[in-house]
């Protein structure tokens, strides 16, 4: 298959030849050639790795359902109560919910997908299997990771644990832990039980992490901790943890260095606060970041749409940044950043300039999408948009291919 007439990272026109599911080669356009059976009109557009959304929960989406007002209270307790009381009232099954809002990211540009999938003693493993159902039907549309996730704590809740491993032996690849101090209240013990689990099911683990200035910074050092002391170097992630960067500039570098030095990833859904630490220093030390959209329209907040070019243009806008690197970087990291928390062998972004995924070499994971540059997308974000998974087009005009 050849992609003719497309720009990869907005540069000059090109043809993109692929071969099994890896970009072979990069040519300049040959407008006289004639088009294959199975070649793809570029058209002109630009050429983009697809994107990587590792912070979804897909087990809470209302996506294709009728407006709701919001109805949570405030911190995490009680939206998980707002959320445990309605989830179920509703004419749609769970499942078809679930299926239909990963189907809506797919036709939109997302290839990679990390989704939660709340394990606790009310919804037991049926939000697990909901998901579960939605990974094996779009199986060759999309990479998807399930963590599995403890929403109402470790501790509070006997049998939740019990859950937990249940999950993991029937496929769970990641497991979940959230605010060890503020939630559970028992820090040592909710990750011990976190990092117990990932040892003994070999699996990453994910850590929410909500907690504020130093109480979060003490709950990373524990995160820290086991990091070094298992080896489990590369196979964690800390999710949102936006008050990292709020207490002091000694404070924040010295964590940015120690998740360099242990490959702690970080998963950030662009939220509007200004404690988080520094995008471009996350990436210029090396730190592996992905961006992800959280709820989907949910119990627990109107935001969502399933469209990762949304998404990015926010992580671009609450971080400040107008130049066309700095935007481009947002980018990036919405598209490939996630892909290298998913998969280690995915190219990381590197820095401020550096422009992953569309070389000779790499996946043939990709999106086509109208714009003048990668900047000019980002702020327009336009539909006219073909889908590209495993050198396969699976999507095209924000419809699954048939």
């Amino acid at each position: 298959m050849i992609i003719r007439n497309a720009r990869p990272w907005g540069a000059d026109a090109a043809d993109v030849v692929i071969e099994g599911a890896r970009i072979a080669a990069i040519r300049p356009h040959d407008s006289a050639a004639a088009p294959g059976p199975q070649d793809v009109a570029g058209r002109g557009r630009l050429l983009l790795p697809s994107f990587s959304d590792v912070h979804v929960h897909l087990d809470s989406s209302r996506i294709g359902l009728p407006f709701r007002p919001h109805t949570g209270a405030p911190g995490v307790w009680g939206m998980m109560l707002n959320d445990r009381r309605n989830w179920r009232n509703t004419d749609v099954p769970h499942a078809a919910i679930v299926a239909g809002t990963l189907e809506r990211m797919i036709a939109r540009g997302t290839t990679r997908v990390r989704t939660y999938a709340q394990v606790d003693v009310d919804c037991r493993l049926e939000k697990f299997d909901s998901v579960l159902a939605a990974k094996e039907r779009f199986r060759d549309h999309a990479d998807v990771q399930i963590m599995t996730f403890p929403q109402a704590g470790i501790l509070r809740e006997a049998g939740t644990v019990e859950y937990l491993e249940e999950s993991l032996r029937q496929g769970a690849d990641v497991i979940g832990g959230i605010d060890p101090c503020q939630l559970d209240r028992d820090p040592v013990r909710h990750l011990d039980i976190v990092f117990g689990l990932a040892e003994r099911y070999q699996v990453e683990v994910d850590i929410h992490l909500h907690e504020p200035g130093e109480l979060g910074v003490f709950s990373t050092e524990l995160i820290l901790e086991r990091t070094r002391a298992l080896g489990m170097q590369g196979k964690v992630t800390l999710s949102h943890a936006y008050g990292l960067g709020s207490v002091s500039e000694a404070v924040s570098r010295r964590l940015i260095d120690e998740f360099a030095e242990l490959d702690i990833a970080m998963a950030t859904v662009a939220p509007s606060t200004t404690g988080h630490l520094s995008l471009v220093d996350l990436v210029e030390a090396g730190v592996r970041v992905g961006l992800g959209e959280d709820g989907q329209r949910d119990y627990w907040s109107p935001y969502g749409n399933c469209d990762m070019l949304d998404r990015t243009w926010q992580l671009a806008f609450v971080n400040g940044f107008r130049r066309d690197d700095l935007i481009e970087l947002a980018l990036a990291v919405g598209t490939m950043g996630g892909a290298s928390i998913m998969r280690g062998s995915s190219p990381r972004v590197a820095g401020v300039g550096d422009r992953p995924g569309v070389a000779p070499g790499d996946r043939a994971d990709l999106v086509l999408v109208d714009g003048e540059t990668p900047t000019s997308a980002v702020m327009d974000r336009g539909a006219d948009r073909t889908v590209i998974h495993d050198g396969r087009v699976v999507a095209d005009g924000l419809e699954l291919a048939a």
